[in-house]
């Protein structure tokens, strides 16, 4: 998929669909980073890590509802939404890709690379939005984006990527109008009975300005506000908070970027299973314990995924019981990463995410 200059609502669907795969395509990496931490260790890395992915969870539910406000239909069982790892994100950043691995400095790197701030405006009128870098040979599984003058460009930062949706929803919203534009059924809102995150208030969509302060809200909680390390509600960004992981301290109020002075955060980087990077199921010898947990893992983590969509697509009260199976995929994750991949001394196993690979939704 391309993505083109926003000009009409079907290039605005396409960025939206973009905006919900590219927020689940963080949960994998970062769950699993978790999850390879062992028991009764780095107690303070897991708590900011699952703060983050709760996050992540609103920041999808919120990209659902500007969809759906608009006329769109969010599609999470779409065949490629859940992507092959690596991958590079959504939003066209080729500069370095998203894996699946071990919880680690480099594994931290690579979250900090996901949350990036925005580059500052190069002039006082055209901000930098993309950035252009050389093509490669590798295969592009996620879209980019095509200037009107036919120039391959890519977003540098998720930040940046939302700031683009959200000049495509305001110029579009007076171009149609704003009661023609947001003609979306409000019943498909997913609205705050019906979701509870503890990282941000839900915001149901109805019009422009309650779609650009989702958009506002998605974008400060990765990268903060005009370039600090809060957010506008005064919450450390997620940038930030990975930050502290790699430094080993905690911000507190009035830091300035790159100089927490809290409290030490103490992280042992020994105490983690070493996962296969990336892994995929025909890394697991077929008929072994290991196969049959990954293929359970991915035919309930695709039941999952079709119970959330189910939940943006007119039943919003689906919402709190399909997030309430995450604590079941914890325990499917753990049979993977607590068992050695047979032959590979030392080397764990992880669950793949390869749901295209399941042939059928079933009930596990």
């Amino acid at each position: 998929m391309t993505l083109r200059e926003i000009n009409d609502v079907e290039d605005l669907y396409e960025y939206l669909y973009a905006a919900i795969q590219l927020e689940h395509a963080t949960i994998p990496p970062y769950i699993t980073s978790m999850y390879t931490m062992k028991p009764n260790s780095n107690l303070e890395a897991y708590n900011v890590i699952r703060v983050i992915v709760v996050e992540e969870m609103l920041h999808l539910t919120l990209a659902a509802n500007v969809l759906n406000a608009i006329g769109g239909a969010p599609n999470l069982i779409k065949e490629g939404f859940v992507p092959e790892f690596p991958t590079y994100l959504p939003n066209g950043e080729e500069d370095f890709e998203v894996n699946i691995e071990s919880f680690s400095p480099k594994t931290i790197d690579n979250f900090l690379m996901i949350e990036r701030p925005a580059r500052e405006y190069q002039d006082g009128h055209v901000p930098k939005q993309f950035t252009s870098f050389k093509n490669t040979s590798r295969k592009r599984i996620l879209p980019t984006y095509i200037s009107a003058e036919g120039e391959e460009k890519h977003f540098y930062s998720i930040g940046e990527f939302y700031a683009f949706i959200g000049e495509g929803l305001t110029k579009l919203s007076l171009k149609l109008g704003e009661e023609e534009f947001f003609k979306g059924d409000p019943e498909r809102q997913i609205t705050p009975e019906y979701y509870y995150s503890g990282g941000g208030e839900i915001i149901p969509v109805t019009n422009l300005e309650s779609a650009l302060e989702a958009i506002r809200l998605i974008s400060e909680q990765g990268e903060g506000f005009e370039g600090a390390i809060y957010d506008n509600e005064g919450e450390l960004s997620h940038y930030y908070r990975f930050e502290q992981i790699k430094l080993g301290r905690y911000y507190l109020a009035g830091d300035t970027a790159g100089n927490p002075k809290g409290k030490e955060l103490t992280i042992d980087w020994d105490a983690v299973y070493n996962i296969k990077t990336n892994p995929k199921m025909e890394d697991y010898p077929e008929e072994s314990e290991l196969y049959e947990a990954n293929v359970k893992f991915n035919t309930y983590y695709k039941n999952f995924l079709a119970k959330i969509n189910d939940a943006f697509n007119g039943n919003p009260q689906n919402l709190i019981p399909a997030i309430g199976e995450m604590f079941v995929l914890k325990n499917m994750a753990y049979e993977l990463i607590h068992n050695p991949i047979p032959g590979k001394e030392g080397v764990y196993g992880a669950p793949t995410f390869e749901v295209d690979k399941v042939p059928e939704i079933s009930k596990v």
